[in-house]
């Protein structure tokens, strides 16, 4: 099996329900997120590429016009937490990328969130 990843990035504010009042996530903040996609495949291309990295464009596109420099609160219609993040960014893509089998969602540099899809 062949993998690959790229990373994207955004800035974003939040605020996280259903946490005590005096938990700092449940105030008004933001993060610079880290957004990576993974893909795999059994076989390559005639290039010898999983995919092109160029043909992740989308990811980027969608990033920049819908998430980057936004209140996710008024974006998504779930608790903007990492994790569901990173489930709803790999609904969005999989119809795009039939490779993607993960999407990693990362607010600082020491946490990450991972979707994977079950095998299939």
């Amino acid at each position: 099996m062949y993998k690959i990843s790229k990373q994207f990035s955004f800035s974003a504010s939040h605020i996280l329900e259903g946490l005590p009042q005096e938990h700092p996530c449940s105030r008004l903040h933001g993060h610079n997120y880290v957004v990576t996609v993974h893909l795999r495949a059994k076989d390559l291309n005639n290039v010898g590429f999983v995919k092109d990295y160029r043909e992740l464009s989308v990811v980027k596109e969608y990033i920049d016009q819908r998430l980057d420099h936004r209140h996710l609160n008024d974006i998504v219609p779930f608790n903007p937490t990492a994790e569901l993040l990173a489930k709803y960014l790999y609904d969005v893509f999989k119809k795009y990328i039939p490779e993607l089998y993960a999407v990693e969602v990362s607010e600082t540099p020491k946490t990450t969130a991972i979707y994977e899809a079950d095998s299939e």
